[in-house]
């Protein structure tokens, strides 16, 4: 087999921009407020660097990391796993300084985090972690990439403790490797903020969130896709703290660059739709949201299809806003749509699952059928309670 040189790969890694594959997950509010950039198929790009033999080598694992990244878009979770699965055993094969195993690793990983399964999601990141600071070093800013990983998913899960001094890490690495005004270090910037603004540390988050917004206008120009994601989580620490005029402001203005940026029919500017959606339904702009809920469900599932679980969080949030004006009969049919898209995609034991029985069992409640309702209360406790024992918060 062809030598592999380690020096090269790095060499190519510090100089690309694979940086935006690293997980960005904003869950705030009443919904998910999607901004998700997921590490899938991180090296890709790399394989070029590998001559004739080892090209061969690696084409099974070519083929189920693109299998497995196009079924987790579509949203086919339980074949995605197995996708990623296949890559890293095959991966396993490849020489022990090959960074493709950790990638496949790390992608497993997101993938459980998306599913709820923390507790398969964290060895994995862990594991990835570990072979990269075997084979790069610990300052190397590709190990930085797995420390933001695992920090997130111990802040999805309200481990604040665990995910700050990660964050922290990473943001040094990426400060010392890149240099402060680098881009990536404008994402560690945003993921802290986004953890301080988790635990209510609205002082500590907004300047963070500005500093990061600096950053990339002046790397990325003012109208860039990655500026409109600032704008949209500084519009959400606004909005959650009462101060709508300016959450509007900044809502329009992301949406406004991802509109111009990707095209109207892109999944991110149905992103900003809804949150612009909920922050009219805050205000009892009814007629607003409504428009905007649809325009961003339209978007999603020409985008995604009709059965991604992302159409079924655009669906529940139509579903809401019909409740709130007492519309129960435009309600009921999209909370039970919604239901059998969560318990189809994610598994029945799916936190999102339990989101749905609940908003379900309030809407029965009002339209007094308190024994159903009983019923999906105990349901949506019970997966609660066994997520939570699987998924301990110290």
């Amino acid at each position: 087999m062809s030598a592999y040189d380690p020096k090269q790969t790095l060499a190519y890694l510090s100089k690309s921009s694979f940086w935006v594959f690293n997980m960005r997950v904003v869950v705030l509010g009443e919904v998910t407020a999607m901004l998700r950039t997921i590490a899938i198929g991180l090296l890709l790009a790399c394989l070029a660097l590998w001559p004739g033999n080892a090209s061969a080598q690696g084409g099974a694992w070519e083929t189920y990391m693109a299998a497995g990244t196009k079924d987790y878009r579509q949203g086919h979770y339980t074949e995605a796993v197995k996708q990623f699965k296949a890559a890293i055993k095959e991966a396993e094969g490849f020489r022990p300084d090959d960074p493709r195993l950790a990638t496949s690793v790390n992608d497993l990983a997101v993938l459980y985090q998306a599913q709820g399964k923390y507790a398969e999601a964290e060895p994995l990141y862990k594991r990835s972690l570990a072979i990269r600071k075997k084979t790069l070093g610990p300052k190397h800013p590709v190990l930085a990439e797995s420390l933001n990983n695992l920090a997130e998913l111990y802040r999805v899960q309200g481990k604040y403790a665990k995910a700050e001094p990660l964050h922290k890490r990473s943001l040094a690495i990426w400060e010392k490797a890149l240099g402060p005004g680098h881009p990536q270090v404008a994402t560690g910037i945003n993921n802290l903020a986004t953890l301080y603004q988790a635990q209510g540390k609205y002082a500590e988050a907004e300047p963070l969130y500005k500093r990061s917004l600096a950053i990339r206008k002046k790397t990325l120009g003012p109208k860039h896709p990655r500026v409109a994601r600032v704008l949209n989580n500084l519009a959400i620490l606004y909005k959650t703290q009462g101060k709508y005029a300016k959450a509007e402001l900044l809502y329009k203005r992301s949406l406004a660059i991802q509109v111009k940026a990707l095209g109207p029919e892109h999944p991110n500017v149905a992103h900003s739709l809804n949150n612009l959606a909920i922050l009219y339904k805050t205000q009892g702009k009814y007629a607003e949201a409504e428009l905007l809920y649809k325009r961003s469900l339209a978007i999603q599932v020409k985008a995604l299809g009709p059965e991604h679980p992302q159409v079924a969080t655009g669906i529940n949030n139509l579903a809401t806003l019909y409740q709130a004006q007492g519309k129960y009969a435009e309600a009921e049919p999209l909370y039970k749509r919604s239901l059998t898209i969560r318990e189809r995609a994610l598994g029945p034991g799916h936190p999102q699952v339990a989101s749905s029985l609940e908003n379900f069992a309030s809407l029965l409640r009002k339209t007094g059928r308190a024994d159903e309702a009983a019923q999906m209360e105990a349901r949506a406790k019970a997966i609660r309670a066994k997520h939570v024992e699987q998924n301990p918060t110290n």
